[in-house]
């Protein structure tokens, strides 16, 4: 039996996920010499670092190791599944309220934070000069998280703040007050049981994890643990791995020395690598695989972007697309791409698009061009508001001619689309899309809202289209949808009045089978944001319900949230805080036939290898770097915090060796070729000067 914990340290592609596998299917022998792994009822449990790598995971320990008992997870699944499963342990040793917890989505979160914190927001207390309130209130919630990710008591955020946060943001009263409204927040959710994923992960380590009656219950359930990529785990992660450790339980941990990708974003593999390294047999794997450009190529090209004294030669896998404004090399590298696949250099799940920050517009672009030339796409965690669909847009028009109260929320403009979108034949994708079946276009829109619209502060209507004194030039199409549109509305009134409707979902759900034939026929990005929509209000619904169900011991609700619930749902949705996946049904995992788009950032994560990379811009000063995007105030929740306000200085020293990490990660998930897309001019007209720019210049075709 191999000698446990054990841990595997290797490069990008080095084999770390099968090496991981073969140590699972070594555990899951028994023999006469051996202690059996797995008592009756066990299983083991194997860590992904996301939920796609998980998936991943799951479908290879499906093939290698079939008759294993496993469970596959991730540190956040995890934290939710136990907090939840033994809530009512919880409840006992804390002495909360006796009702199942809710898990509060982040636009909920959001909104009622703000709520809760509206009097502070206001008169300045929690004012941090060039914050706008939304970002005070998430950058609070997330020092909760990353608090509760490092093992830190959110007590300590009071005194933490100030101390750590440098004196030009803020004066130190304005941190203590933020580090205070967290607690109150933390507090305000566990009296009503509803968790985030902050309050729920301070709940597992500093409660649930110590009871000695769960350990119990962990190793019962659980024979032995298996971690890939543990380093993009949160610090907390080496409290439950110990418990395995100290029971001599089987422990195979995997660790790429070129990761680190969340460092600054709720992980911590510093204190990861400290506390659990020592204990652990160690295997390096220093090589990445060798069909990857940096097994034949890194340590050159490494040496010639981060040394900016030496010249570097021009390299057949590397080629540069040069051009001048960024519009134009969008367009060229979608054209060079489409070039590729139709040549048979490479297929379409061959090719990836990556750069240091894909803004909408280049997504769009790059994604219309290259369908419009009939290749599939695959925009990685492309999340846009529900809102901007103008099926959801509608629905919620919608809403206000069925619920009284909600008249200003309905002005001409959004009936006349509530009219055109409603008014829809739905039919298959391949026969047309969805707006080249409405039976009232856009003019004849206009004049029924100009006619026959009466707006009103309480219950705006839609008039007989009589009203209309030319109403027969309209046509018998048209006709009939509206009056199959008002017909449904005064449905939906009458059986609200006799309380036959169960609540807003069910009358969203409605409109959905009715106009919309369920969602059947319409194209995957508008059917994902229906799907979003529903799952919101749902959830919604259900805080809701919760909320009225406070004794009045916990004290009133926040004064914003006496609004009605509709009217602030609809708000919500318009602020544009919940967003959906515009192209969720193909996946972004190579062996799905689509062409990748994602940042460099995404494309990490996701564990992702192709023949081609075509590195947008390639140009930019936020290559390797892309520092600016990490959460607010990181610095102070990280083991190497030296209690004291961080300087320029710790934060060069903390990302020193993050360009070196990003550009052989990249190189190890490589295999042919590097375009090099670049343009002397970004967006904002200033001319390009980045860490790549040698590389660029020196891979310029002649």
């Amino acid at each position: 039996m191999a000698d446990w914990p054990q841990w595997l340290e290797g490069a990008t592609g080095s084999g770390k996920t099968a090496w991981l596998l073969d140590q699972l299917a070594a555990a899951s022998v028994t023999g006469s010499d051996l202690r059996p792994p797995l008592e009756l009822g066990q299983s083991f449990l194997v860590f992904a670092a996301n939920g796609d790598n998980r998936l991943r995971l799951a479908a290879r320990l499906a093939d290698v190791a079939p008759e294993v008992a496993v469970v596959t997870t991730t540190p956040n699944g995890f934290i939710q599944d136990e907090v939840t499963l033994f809530w009512p342990l919880l409840v006992n040793s804390l002495g909360l309220l006796p009702q199942f917890p809710l898990r509060l989505r982040p636009e909920n979160e959001q909104e009622l934070t703000t709520g809760l914190w509206q009097e502070k927001l206001i008169d300045g207390t929690m004012t941090v000069e060039g914050w706008r309130e939304a970002q005070t209130v998430r950058r609070s919630l997330d020092f909760l998280q990353m608090a509760a990710a490092a093992g830190i008591p959110a007590d300590d955020l009071p005194v933490l703040l100030p101390e750590g946060i440098p004196s030009g943001y803020a004066p130190e009263t304005v941190w203590r007050a933020i580090g205070e409204a967290v607690l109150d927040w933390r507090d305000w959710c566990l009296a009503r049981s509803l968790l985030t994923y902050g309050v729920m992960t301070e709940l597992y380590w500093r409660h649930l994890l110590p009871h000695p009656l769960y350990q119990e219950k962990l190793l019962a359930r659980y024979g032995g643990v298996f971690v890939d990529d543990l380093d993009e785990y949160p610090g907390i992660t080496a409290r439950w791995l110990q418990v395995f450790i100290d029971r001599a339980r089987p422990v195979a941990l995997t660790w790429n020395r070129y990761g680190k990708g969340r460092l600054g974003m709720g992980a911590n593999p510093d204190s990861l690598e400290q506390l659990l390294k020592p204990q652990c047999q160690v295997i390096e794997r220093p090589e990445p695989a060798a069909d990857s450009l940096g097994y034949r190529w890194g340590d050159q090209v490494v040496r010639w972007v981060m040394d900016p004294m030496t010249l570097p030669e021009p390299l057949a896998c590397f080629q540069t697309l040069q051009t001048v404004s960024r519009g134009e090399l969008l367009r060229q590298t979608a054209e060079r791409v489409v070039e590729v696949v139709r040549t048979g250099q490479a297929a379409p799940h061959e090719v990836a698009i990556i750069g240091p920050g894909l803004d909408a517009i280049a997504r769009y672009t790059l994604a219309e061009i290259l369908t419009n030339r009939g290749l599939p796409v695959a925009s990685l965690n492309d999340q846009r508001p529900v809102i901007h669909s103008p099926l959801v847009r509608a629905l919620l028009t919608l809403l206000s001619f069925v619920y009284p109260g909600l008249g200003r929320l309905a002005d001409a403009e959004t009936v006349a689309e509530m009219l055109l979108v409603l008014s829809q034949i739905p039919q298959a994708p391949e026969v047309g899309p969805w707006f080249e079946s409405v039976q009232i276009d856009p003019v004849r829109a206009e004049l029924l809202v100009d006619h026959c619209f009466e707006p009103s502060l309480e219950q705006p209507e839609l008039l007989p289209i009589e009203r209309f004194d030319r109403w027969d030039r309209l046509g018998y199409k048209a006709t009939e949808a509206y009056n199959r549109l008002r017909q449904w509305i005064a449905q939906q009134r009458q059986q609200r009045q006799r309380r036959l409707t169960l609540g807003v979902v069910s009358v969203l759900d409605r409109a959905i089978q009715t106009f919309y034939w369920g969602g059947s026929h319409l194209p995957p990005d508008q059917l994902s944001a229906l799907r979003e929509l529903m799952e919101t209000a749902q959830q919604y619904w259900a805080i809701e319900d919760r909320l009225r169900q406070i004794p009045p011991a916990l004290g009133t609700t926040p004064a914003h949230l006496l609004k009605p619930a509709l009217e602030r749902f609809i708000l919500l949705l318009r602020q544009g805080t919940v967003t959906a996946d515009p192209y969720p049904v193909e996946s972004a995992d190579p062996s799905q036939r689509v062409i990748t788009i994602a940042t460099v950032y995404q494309y990490r994560l996701q564990r992702l290898r192709h023949r081609w990379h075509f590195w947008i811009d390639a140009g930019s000063p936020r290559w390797l770097g892309g520092t600016e995007d990490l959460l607010f105030g990181y610095p102070i929740f990280l083991s190497t915090y030296r209690g004291r306000p961080w300087r320029t200085e710790d934060l060069e020293e903390l990302h020193r060796d993050r360009p070196e990490r990003i550009l052989r990660d990249l190189l190890g998930r490589v295999t042919e070729r590097v375009v090099l897309c670049h343009s002397d001019l970004a967006v904002s007209g200033q001319e390009q000067i980045g860490p790549l720019l040698t590389l660029v210049n020196a891979n310029l075709e002649e």
